[in-house]
Parts: structure tokens; C-alpha cells; sequence
């Protein structure tokens, strides 16, 4: 199986919990302010480490779920960052919240391909630990950026750091459902 079509197999796995979670609880993200995403996915990606790094789980959830929290924040993020955030959840439906969805893991995949052409799918040799890290390394990026209101002298902006992470996420993802190449 080619890296696309994996790729998109696990962001439509994404999207299926990303759809279900919004049939059950509406757009009641659409209230998150870009850094409280950023803290989310801070949390998501320090359990991952703490479980890489520990070999045990307390919780009865292992590292998958959480690169998949981390893949739909990232997509909330993106998100909010388009539009803004709300003072209530109800100014978007599921539709809108699911063209909104497909609109930036669109953009997601199309970045990944246009990498992977040219660093040559590097990542397959990388350990899912090196995800992990990269993932929290881009997670305290974006909050020195947050913290300089995004005026940058030379880097990407916020959303370049969440489509990594993203793209990160997937790639663990990927090796945890297919294995090592």
C-alpha cells in the first residue's frame, strides 16, 4: 500500500471519530481559543512520551487514540485560525464543521505528498518516538509564537506548526496500524 493511500485511510479513521464526537457533543470546540488547542495537543502528545517512556498505561488507552486527538485538534486548530473563535458553539453545524474538516485534511495531504517527494519518505525510517518528539518540539514553538502574538522575525506561522503535527501524528499512525517498512 503507497503512502497516499495509507494516508488517507487514516484520516478517514480520524474523521470518523472527528464526526461522531460532533454528532454527540455539536461544534462545542468552535468556543477554543487557538492556545487552549495548542494546550490540548500538548497533553495529547506528553501522554504519548510518558507512555513511550513508562511501558505502562493506568488509563486503558494506549498511543493510538491520542495521535489521532492530536490529528483532529490539529484540524480544530486550523480551524479556529481560519474563522476565529465563538462565544457560543451553534454558529456552525455538522456540515459546516465536516466541509471544514475535509477543507484543511485536504491541504494536510497535499503538504505531506509535496514533502515526501522531496525529503523521499524519510520519515519511514524514523521511530515513532521521533514523531512524538517532534510533535512536542513544534507544540513549544507555537507557544512562543502565541506568546509574540504571531509576529515572527523569520518562522512559520501557527498553522504551519499544527499541519506538521498533523502530518506527524498521521505518519505515527501510519507504522502503528501498517508496521515498520
Amino acid at each position: 500500500m503507497e503512502t497516499r493511500e495509507q494516508f488517507e485511510k487514516i484520516m478517514a479513521e480520524c474523521r470518523s471519530l472527528f464526526a461522531k464526537k460532533l454528532h454527540d457533543y455539536g461544534a462545542a470546540w468552535r468556543i477554543m481559543r487557538p492556545s487552549s488547542l495548542t494546550d490540548q495537543i500538548y497533553i495529547k502528545a506528553n501522554r504519548i512520551r510518558s507512555l513511550e517512556t513508562k511501558g505502562v498505561a493506568m488509563v486503558d488507552e494506549g498511543i493510538r487514540p491520542e495521535f489521532v486527538g492530536i490529528v483532529n485538534y490539529a484540524i480544530i486548530g486550523l480551524i479556529q485560525l481560519e474563522l476565529g473563535y465563538a462565544d457560543a458553539s451553534d454558529d456552525m453545524n455538522e456540515t459546516e464543521a465536516l466541509e471544514a474538516y475535509d477543507r484543511h485534511a485536504q491541504k494536510a495531504l497535499d503538504l505531506m505528498l509535496r514533502k515526501n517527494h522531496d525529503y523521499d519518505e524519510a520519515w519511514r525510517g524514523m521511530r515513532v518516538s521521533s514523531y512524538t518528539d517532534l510533535i512536542l518540539m513544534k507544540i513549544f514553538r507555537t507557544k512562543q509564537i502565541e506568546s509574540l502574538h504571531g509576529e515572527t522575525l523569520v518562522s512559520e506561522g501557527i498553522d504551519a506548526n499544527y499541519m506538521d503535527m498533523m502530518n506527524y501524528a498521521v505518519f505515527g499512525l501510519i507504522k502503528l496500524t501498517y508496521g515498520e517498512k
